[in-house]
């Protein structure tokens, strides 16, 4: 069966305008490019952000994987992904100083609006980040579209940068997707005002007793009668709201003591 391609033209073009696409910021924006925009888009991720409060969309596993990094730090106040180059004469004019061809639609002739993957805002200042497989960039078609991105961004004051493989820490990335299911946890065990008093049972039994994380867990599940599973989610909320620190840049063993400590 073939796949439904993408249609765009200034029909399109014009109805994202009126949705706000690539416009707002932290919970109100929306990004340029959404998942449900392609038929087929291979690995694609929706994952809500405890930077934003609201769920982004991710393109690729690295993309993914430099979100849950971004989303992590506590010098990143606001994550915008698929964000456009929006003053669309502009782009063209920078493919035109440059003497390359701007990317057109095949059967409307109507110029892309391109996108950043990330724009972040952080106590550093807004920063424009791209994400390429090392691989990509030996592509010359590929190098001339960074090179506009990389000029329209140049010409705002904007800091960007193209991130590859190389620089992404998937131990980190890994590690904070496991500590986000912790969301999870409050509907889990039908008994939400027991929350408070298990998560400071699991600090004090991690921390002043020397548990590991699943002897802590275990213990407070058969404390207070939860199901299977609880305690270790009660324990990634721990992290989540950054109550219990990990070394998150390495793996992690939920059997070893003393990998926990109070943020």
């Amino acid at each position: 069966m073939a796949k439904h391609r993408r249609v765009w033209n200034a029909s399109v073009y014009e109805r994202y305008i009126r949705e706000g696409r690539g416009c707002g910021w932290g919970p109100c924006y929306t990004p340029c490019i959404r998942i449900q925009d392609f038929a087929s888009r291979g690995v694609v991720s929706r994952v809500k952000s405890r930077t934003t409060g609201r769920v982004h969309h991710l393109m690729s596993n690295n993309e993914l994987a430099y979100f849950y990094v971004l989303d992590w730090s506590d010098r990143v106040t606001d994550i915008r992904e698929q964000y456009p180059l929006s003053d669309l004469e502009r782009a063209v004019k920078i493919a035109s100083q440059m003497r390359v061809r701007y990317p057109t639609d095949n059967v409307s002739g109507y110029p892309y609006v391109l996108t950043c993957d990330f724009m972040i805002t952080s106590i550093d200042g807004i920063k424009a980040r791209t994400i390429k497989m090392t691989s990509e960039l030996n592509n010359a078609r590929t190098l001339e579209k960074l090179e506009i991105e990389r000029r329209y961004w140049l010409a705002q004051g904007i800091d960007w940068k193209i991130v590859t493989e190389c620089e992404i820490p998937y131990q980190k990335a890994k590690n904070i997707e496991w500590i986000y299911t912790a969301y999870q946890a409050d509907t889990a065990t039908g008994a939400a005002d027991e929350l408070p008093e298990a998560g400071g049972m699991i600090m004090q039994l991690i921390v002043d007793n020397g548990l590991s994380i699943l002897e802590a867990a275990k213990k407070v599940e058969h404390t207070f009668g939860f199901s299977p599973g609880i305690g270790l989610q009660l324990f990634k909320r721990l992290v989540l709201y950054r109550k219990i620190a990990l070394n998150l840049d390495e793996p992690l063993d939920l059997n070893a003591k003393g990998v926990a400590v109070l943020a």
